[in-house]
């Protein structure tokens, strides 16, 4: 694991690349239209099992000196509009990482992995409940 290192007056700080992951991974669940983050057929069989509560799924980051370029592997919700959603989980990423750790983001690529769609059953439900 990386981690970056500055040194001040008073010592040295280190942010390791997982913390700028975790991070990203949850500045993009938050904007809404994002149903999730995908971690491969692995990652995602893996956490169905219960085995990976990694909050940095679906995240990978390379962080130089003073920048750090972000990929973000997500899942839509059916009917949003995808490049609005993607637009704003870029914004949102950039915003937390660089207020939180004062590194520059000069690249957050997000690639949609998939779409979330309703299953019949939330579908009638949310029917019954309109009527």
């Amino acid at each position: 694991m990386e981690s970056l290192e500055t040194e001040n007056s008073l010592g040295s700080i280190r942010i390791a690349d997982e913390v700028v992951e975790v991070i990203a991974g949850l500045a993009a669940s938050e904007v809404e239209g994002v149903v999730g983050m995908s971690g491969g057929f692995v990652g995602d069989l893996a956490q169905m099992l219960g085995r990976n509560k990694n909050l940095s799924k679906g995240v990978k980051v390379e962080v130089g000196e003073h920048e750090v370029a972000v990929d973000l592997f997500i899942v839509v919700e059916y009917g949003v509009s995808i490049p609005e959603v993607a637009y704003k989980v870029q914004e949102a990423v950039k915003d937390a990482i660089e207020s939180m750790t004062g590194l520059r983001v000069v690249e957050a690529n997000v690639h949609v992995q998939g779409v979330n769609f309703k299953s019949v059953s939330e579908s009638k439900e949310e029917d019954f409940r309109l009527k």
